[in-house]
């Protein structure tokens, strides 16, 4: 089901939304709520179909240390789902940096397929989301 949440995600990935919209509203949540986002991101991530060097590529651009647990857990065990659940289960105060690694792991696929797949039209994620238009059809179609 599509919901604000996701479509938020997607323009943050366009950069449409900053990073800092996304961490405030995620730390408005309690532990269980920020565990299950941090699930629905990283199944963005994962069909967004991230490369190996993309990992590294978001460590750098997330400008968190690269000694971070997150950043470490992410480098040694790649991008694949169960290891990015098992990022999501490290201790409450490590989730907000979990965030901010996934959505620039998350951004930095979408973007590369963003390009190749910009307004495809079984795919709304890819549309133009600073269209006005686009956005309306996106809104009808999920009724929201």
């Amino acid at each position: 089901m599509i919901d604000t949440e996701e479509i938020q995600l997607n323009k943050y990935a366009q950069g449409l939304v900053e990073e800092k919209e996304i961490t405030t509203y995620f730390c408005k949540f309690n532990v269980d709520q920020k565990r299950e986002y941090l699930k629905e991101l990283s199944l963005l991530i994962i069909q967004s179909k991230p490369e190996k060097e993309d990992v590294s590529n978001s460590i750098v651009n997330s400008k968190l240390r690269p000694t971070f647990t997150p950043c470490v857990l992410l480098k040694k065990g790649g991008k694949e789902y169960h290891n990015l659940i098992k990022i999501i289960y490290l201790p409450e105060e490590e989730l907000e940096k979990v965030l901010i690694l996934f959505l620039h792991l998350f951004k930095i696929a979408y973007q590369r397929r963003y390009f190749k797949e910009k307004n495809t039209p079984q795919k709304w994620w890819y549309w133009d989301m600073s269209d006005p238009e686009r956005m309306r059809m996106i809104e009808n179609a999920c009724n929201l």
